[in-house]
């Protein structure tokens, strides 16, 4: 086969008069007696690129009839476009790679997002999703540019592990045992001849593995896929989904806070310069947030206002708005209440710090006040709560202490105790959820469309 000219070089350079050979699948065909108008697009670019084909084209009939996303390399001359396009190509010849047939699951007419779900081997050929999956490379571009850029070491964290993260219990079991004959000892299931000598899990977080790394080499982050076994079937979880975690030795709260909102910012500016014309399609498609551009704009450009969960509560409380969830001083802040703060109250990205230690993790730095952790949440206009971070406790005595206050068996945390035994440093760090990132910058609503295979409960086809 010959070479081909990515379209997206094609428009970027827009040489009329030059022969150039493309190769694509059909995305529309429009055909009269004398010519067809055929639109391709080779999925480097959201632009489609129309070529004229003549009915003295050798093989015509079978090239005007053919099917959407048929197959095809076509050789022929860039000129200017009489019609909406900055240019168009004036076919030679047209090759014939592969002809779909009239079973296809996918047609020109609108598509339903649930019914592409369905379809998840296919639906990256329609324009939202080569939309959506142009962006998500780029914010992870973007990713690994930001943390690198600052000297953070990208540090890959265990799949596998013998320890709950959050110690919310919520994991995928790991064994080679035959299920229909797990040996019990004392009423549970006996792991000694297992695998791995124990019971073991997919990851919830590689944060700890991460407190490690950052103790030898400062700042780390790490980027890799995480399971949660929670049996949520919301537009917001997945139970495979990829998590971004900085770790920084010598922070505090303040820090990591200045880092959290600094990625936000770098990552939305990176995603309005390198796929802006994949934004403009996903702002003016259907069902999208109104003003989407705009709100990123105002976000990218905005200071982030900081105060403190005490305080949040007593906004939301003498704001007079009857939400659906009450606020009162102990209880979480519901998506609603942040959306409140940020969209309503103060209009600006709001950072909302030191929260009740009881519905926080283990390992957050405890206040001294008793009742409240370094803990903190990054809230944005549109969705609210987007990072979750805080400062880790460094001290031994009181990461047991509440360690022994959860119920939790320290025999497995032997290793992360030992950082508090040896060269203890204040340090901090946070969690972002990939595809929550995404769902907000493309502005689609649904977070099984910001992933290329979505597992969720009862849910792992393809």
């Amino acid at each position: 086969m010959s070479s081909r000219t990515p379209i997206r070089s094609i428009f970027e350079n827009k040489t009329l008069g030059e022969n150039f050979t493309v190769k694509g699948w059909i995305r529309s065909v429009r055909k009269s007696k004398k010519f067809s108008f055929i639109v391709i697009n080779d999925g480097t670019c959201q632009w489609n690129l129309q070529a004229i084909v003549d009915m003295d084209t050798p093989n015509y009939e079978q090239v005007s009839s053919l099917l959407l996303d048929s197959a095809i390399s076509m050789t022929g001359t860039l000129v200017e476009s009489r019609g909406k396009q900055p240019v168009e190509m004036q076919a030679k010849s047209v090759e014939i790679i592969s002809a779909t047939d009239d079973t296809y699951p996918l047609q020109k007419k609108a598509t339903s997002l649930e019914f592409l779900r369905e379809q998840a081997h296919l639906r990256a050929r329609t324009q939202t999703f080569g939309a959506v999956f142009r962006v998500r490379h780029a914010l992870a571009m973007a990713t690994h540019k930001f943390f690198s850029d600052k000297g953070f070491y990208y540090l890959n964290s265990p799949i596998i592990s013998a320890v709950d993260g959050e110690g919310a219990g919520e994991m995928f079991k790991v064994s080679t045992m035959d299920l229909a004959k797990v040996p019990v000892k004392e009423g549970k299931a006996d792991h000694t001849d297992d695998y791995f000598g124990k019971e073991v899990s997919l990851c919830v977080t590689g944060q700890l593995e991460g407190e490690c790394y950052a103790m030898a080499l400062g700042s780390i982050y790490t980027f890799g896929p995480t399971f949660r076994a929670e049996n949520s079937n919301t537009t917001r979880h997945l139970s495979e989904f990829w998590m971004i975690e900085p770790e920084v030795a010598f922070a505090d709260l303040e820090e990591i806070a200045d880092l959290a909102a600094d990625y936000i910012k770098y990552l939305i500016d990176y995603a309005l310069k390198e796929c802006p014309h994949e934004l403009e399609f996903l702002a003016t498609r259907e069902g999208a947030p109104e003003g989407l551009l705009e709100m990123l704009s105002h976000v990218k450009d905005s200071k982030f206002i900081r105060i403190t969960y005490t305080e949040a509560v007593e906004i939301l409380s003498k704001s007079g708005k009857k939400f659906e969830f009450p606020c009162t001083w102990g209880a979480e802040l519901q998506t609603e209440h942040e959306r409140f703060l940020t969209e309503e109250h103060f209009k600006l990205p709001v950072i909302v710090t030191d929260y009740p230690k009881e519905f926080k993790a283990f390992y957050m730095k405890q206040n001294d006040d008793g009742k409240t952790v370094r803990a903190m949440d990054v809230l944005v206009p549109g969705i609210g709560e987007i990072i979750g971070g805080s400062q880790r406790e460094d001290n031994l005595e009181k990461l047991e202490a509440r360690m022994d206050h959860d119920g939790m068996d320290k025999s497995g945390y032997w290793w992360y105790m030992d950082l508090r035994r040896y060269g203890s440093v204040p340090h901090a760090g946070f969690g972002l959820g990939f595809e929550r990132a995404i769902m907000y910058i493309t502005g689609m609503s649904n977070i099984r469309d910001v992933i290329p295979f979505p597992r969720t409960p009862k849910n792992c086809d393809f």
